[in-house]
């Protein structure tokens, strides 16, 4: 299947939070480690590369941040072969932020890039749901373990 254009995978949550208190939510690992990856080794920040590891999974990604505009943007690579993803923080009314995210640049035949863009629009959105729920009300829903659990085939 050859594609017109290259998918891309998007998600979006308002978020009923300060957009500081957001954009530190996926820069700071010990925030991001509520509702997401499981061990970092260390902040995200401009011309960084970092570690995320799922230990549940047993797996690992590199990340590297190309761009950060404080409670505007993050802009980094991850996985491989590398694909972008960009954060986006609109600061809404009321003291409440939206929230988004893409990521594209999958490779692969168009099926397997349409499959990838699939598969992260389903991971991103998890990601934001737990992290809404983890700053708007202070739970750990797990969403990330529970998504592929042990023994389920």
């Amino acid at each position: 299947m050859e594609l017109k254009e290259s998918p891309i995978a998007e998600a979006g949550m308002l978020i009923r939070r300060p957009v500081a208190d957001v954009f530190a939510a996926i820069v700071d690992p010990t925030i991001t480690t509520k509702f997401w990856f499981t061990h970092s080794s260390g902040r995200l920040g401009a011309g960084k590369t970092v570690q995320w590891e799922w230990r549940m999974y047993g797996v690992s990604t590199t990340v590297e941040v190309s761009e950060i505009v404080p409670n505007e943007k993050i802009v980094m690579q991850w996985s491989e072969p590398p694909t972008t993803v960009v954060w986006t923080f609109t600061q809404m009314p009321g003291d409440t932020t939206f929230l988004e995210v893409s990521n594209f640049g999958f490779a692969g035949s168009g099926d397997q890039q349409v499959q990838q863009a699939i598969g992260s629009t389903g991971g991103f959105s998890l990601v934001l749901a737990g992290a809404k729920a983890w700053l708007e009300q202070g739970l750990m829903l797990g969403l990330i373990g529970d998504r592929h659990p042990k023994g389920l085939k």
